[in-house]
This record gives C-alpha cells, structure tokens and sequence, in this order.
C-alpha cells in the first residue's frame, strides 16, 4: 500500500490534554518519591534496574527507496550509538519479578534542525517490548497509571505474585490466538534481554511520512538464545548477569525496522493501544545497530548510563517528531520527571554531545 505522507493535522488533542498531562506528571513523581524512600535513592520512573550499558554503531542500509530514506536514514552512513537495556519497572525489583523490557538508543553525530529545546547533534529513540502501549492514550495512562504506579508500595513478593498470575493468563490468551498486553506489561515471560523485539509502540514522523520503528535481534548467537529462561530463585540479578555475559564473549546486533503508515483506519495515530497490521505494512529494515563485544557494565559506565545520562523522545530531529496522544505527554513527562531525579540525588543530567564522553 501506499505510504500516508505527514502533516500536522494528522494529530487530534482533548482540550483538556494538558490538564491530563499535568496529572500524570504529578502522579508518577508521587511514586518516584515513595520508590526513593523505599530505596534512599532516586531512579528513573521507569525501566530503572539497568540489565546492559552498551556502544556501537548505527549503520544506514544503502539504497533505499525513497519513503523508507527519510529523516536520519535519508542516506547511507555510520552514526556511533549508545544502548542502555533495562528492566520495565520504576523501581530496581530483584529479578523473581519479570516485566516489558526498555530499550533506549542514542545515536550521534545527527545534523538537521531539532525539536524545540534539543540544541545537541543526537537523536534518541526509546523502545520497549511489545507492539503496542496497552493504556493507548495519555488520558488513559493518567486512569490506568494509579493502577501501574500503586504497585510501588507492594511488597516484593507481592509484585511476583501478580506477575506470576499475568504470565499464566497471557499463556491461555497465546493458547486462543491472542494476547494481552497489559497482561504481558506486568508479567513479561523469563526471557533473555537480547533475544526479543523492542517497539516504539507509538508512532513519529518519518520525514514525509509517518512510521512505528523496531528493533529485532539480527545476530546469530542472539536467535540461540530464543529458548533460554531465567530461574527467579537462583538469581535476583539475573537478567543483567546473563546479558553482560553475552556482552564479553558475543558481537550483539538489531536490525531496525520501519513500518509506515499506509491506513489512517485500521493505524491510528491518536491511540497507541491499536497494532498496526503487519499484513498492510510490513516493518522493513533501513538500519543496523551492531555492538562489538565489550563490558558492558563497568562501575563508570553504569553509573554514567543510569546516574547522568538522559533519554527521551523529545531529543529528537524534526523529521521524527513523537506523535500521538502517548508521546505528546511523553515529551513534557520524561522531562520532569529526569529533573526530580537528578535534583534528588544532587547528580547533573548529561545528553552528552559525542559517544567519546561515555567511559569505557
């Protein structure tokens, strides 16, 4: 089908979407605060526990067609990255919890003209597991974030509890066809933090276009690794020993994939709940992400990725403006609440200009 171009009436706000996004600022410092009276430390208000702190390399696939060379990927080149995976939630649960995964990429050395505030050469794509945000819009984030945030307070085994409960119920759903994602939201399978797909979930421009990106692991020892399952007992740090592990001994690659809007029907851009049918628009490849074997974990590292260095959708080239209800909020959201953070722990933020400011 024939890609849908971008324009700014594309995007449909309630009157009332600020108010909305106020409320879910002040909902989510509410639980960052009691997360950090619990920890005596502030972490991020979501995907907190870090599992690798990794660099590399982004590399445009050459020749492609004209709507997929867009934006950052309009021409063929190398941009260094940094990769930071984590775990899902905003507090630093042992492992016997499993839930969605982030992936956070920053990519370097990015010319063009920027958001509004972004004044530095990079642009930041944040991903998490699963194709779709299951609360779909900010409105309903503000409803259903009292339900995901009040968890904060739970005991542990508590959390593992509703977990182990979700896995199970998403299981009968794969059974039948179908899944949930909210289910797989706080009940993500024991899976290898490598193996699996990360998603916007929301959509952002493509330059003329509009497109959802993903990340899909590429390499070989990767796909091995489809069957591998944490033992919650064993470990409560397991997910990030067995990623940093790969790291030493294995280059680790993702191939991201675009895939564009074709059907203003059935691909909304208001509600991030909806997936965009694969059988319309395929996710199609313009760029890869390799990173070398490395450790990925070291003492400064960490600290730098999880202490100091900021991601978010608003650091971003203008040709892939966040779009929809979801990232509308999120640009305002991920701002206030890095400016907690880091006046909380007295640490300042960092979105380094150069991949050369990130310790080895």
């Amino acid at each position: 089908m024939t890609p849908l171009r971008f324009s700014p009436d594309i995007e449909s706000r309630d009157t009332d979407e600020q108010e909305t996004i106020d409320g879910i600022i002040q909902g989510m410092t509410g639980q960052s605060q009691t997360v950090e009276k619990r920890e005596g430390h502030a972490v991020r208000a979501s995907h907190a526990k870090s599992s690798a702190c990794a660099v590399g390399e982004l590399v445009v696939a050459p020749n492609l067609p004209p709507e997929l060379a867009q934006g950052l990927f309009a021409a063929s080149g190398r941009f260094p990255v940094a990769v930071r995976f984590a775990q899902g939630p905003g507090e630093t649960l042992g492992d016997r919890v499993s839930t969605h995964r982030g992936l956070s990429i920053k990519v370097f050395g990015v010319e063009g003209e920027k958001l509004a505030g972004h004044t530095a050469d990079t642009q930041d794509f944040v991903l998490a597991t699963g194709t779709t945000f299951p609360s779909g819009t900010a409105k309903g984030f503000l409803r259903d974030g009292t339900v995901i945030g009040s968890s904060a307070g739970l005991p542990e085994g508590v959390k593992s509890a509703v977990a182990s409960t979700m896995r199970n119920f998403n299981r009968v759903l794969h059974a039948f066809g179908t899944e949930s994602p909210k289910a797989d939201f706080f009940g993500h399978p024991f899976s290898h933090p490598l193996s699996e797909p990360y998603f916007s979930q929301a959509p952002l421009r493509y330059g003329a276009f509009v497109a959802k990106l993903g990340a899909f692991p590429a390499g070989e020892a990767q796909r091995a690794l489809k069957d591998w399952r944490l033992d919650p007992h064993q470990d409560e740090d397991g997910f990030r020993h067995a990623t940093v592990a790969f790291f030493r001994d294995h280059d680790v690659v993702f191939e991201l994939r675009a895939q564009l809007w074709t059907n203003a029907e059935t691909q909304p851009i208001e509600d991030a709940s909806v997936d965009w049918p694969v059988e319309e628009s395929p996710y199609v490849t313009v760029a890869t992400i390799r990173l070398t074997a490395q450790d990925a974990y070291s003492p400064a590292r960490q600290r730098f990725f999880d202490e100091e260095m900021t991601f978010r959708p608003a650091h971003s080239l203008a040709a892939h403006q966040p779009l929809g209800s979801v990232m509308r909020a999120r640009l305002q959201v991920y701002r206030a609440l890095s400016n907690f953070r880091h006046r909380e722990n007295a640490i300042p933020e960092r979105n380094p200009a150069s991949v050369d400011a990130i310790p080895a």
